[in-house]
């Protein structure tokens, strides 16, 4: 991609901002409305410009379907190819918080921010997000607290999804809360499968400095993101956090294994159609879609 066509992509993007970012900040700030559809249509802008195509299997949380995803984490652009699936927010590390641009992005995706050098912060930030689950909205929480190079699955921590719990004392009467398994992967660039090489050009990790991956990302060609519905698991109110963590952890593991051996059906994230979720049907531990 030449300077010229990185020229005019930003300029677009900036563009899409400037169209999608007052409405948005304006029905946060004044009316005090959960995230809408600003953000995902200003991610679908940036898909579209970078040349990087979304496809998803299984089935995701209806609308109003309260759910905390729980979902490996290899880029950046995870963030990205996920926003642009439906009305969502973030879990994020507080010093994103102090980053130009990104923040003001983060705070308009309604973020909510977590001081890990704080042992506190962990008991106020599930009950921010057990308050979220308890009004039906979706929260994102990366379970590896860190990104990897793609090739592999790090553990999941048990730590935040005690947010579960707190959405379960947040609103009397509920039973149970939806935990949703989500992998995401990057099976193929240019049409072909990435190689090891490509991987620094997608994957952000460790000391990798940003300016060079930047440069392979904008240069390297369209990408194709996949995004894996895992099935969902039921949280309870006697539910072991530990345990429901380490499910979520095996069925991410084996959606990614289903995306690298070529299984699963593949669908436009766009025109996914999500089907509502029947979590009383299945027993009291795991529920399927």
């Amino acid at each position: 991609m030449s300077r010229f066509g990185i020229a005019w992509r930003v300029a677009a993007l900036a563009l899409a901002f400037a169209v999608l970012g007052p409405p948005q900040w304006l029905a946060l700030r004044l009316r005090g409305l959960p995230a809408g559809r600003a953000p995902v249509l200003f991610h679908r802008v940036f898909l579209r410009l970078f040349a990087v195509r979304v496809t998803q299997s299984g089935t995701p949380p209806g609308p109003g379907e309260g759910a905390l995803v729980l979902a490996n984490h290899v880029s950046w652009l995870d963030i990205v190819a996920i926003g642009s699936l439906c009305p969502l927010s973030f879990v994020a590390k507080s010093e994103i918080a102090g980053w130009p641009v990104i923040s003001l992005l983060a705070g308009l995706q309604r973020t909510i921010y977590i001081d890990r050098q704080r042992r506190r912060a962990t008991a106020t930030v599930s009950t921010a997000m057990g308050h979220r689950l308890a009004e039906g909205e979706l929260v994102v929480l990366f379970a590896e607290g860190t990104t990897g190079d793609g090739t592999r699955l790090l553990p999941f921590r048990s730590s935040l999804v005690g947010a579960a719990r707190a959405a379960l004392q947040a609103e009397a009467g509920r039973g149970r809360v939806r935990l949703q398994p989500l992998a995401i992967a990057y099976p193929r660039r240019n049409g072909l499968p990435v190689t090891r090489a490509e991987r620094a050009e997608i994957a952000w990790y460790g000391d990798m400095d940003l300016a060079p991956h930047l440069a392979g990302f904008v240069q390297g060609g369209p990408i194709d993101v996949h995004v894996a519905w895992g099935t969902p698991i039921a949280f309870e109110a006697t539910t072991d956090r530990k345990v429901a963590t380490a499910a979520a952890e095996a069925e991410v593991r084996r959606a990614l294994r289903d995306i690298r051996a070529g299984r699963g059906a593949n669908r436009p994230a766009a025109d996914a159609r999500p089907e509502a979720a029947d979590l009383g049907l299945h027993g009291p531990e795991i529920a399927t879609v």
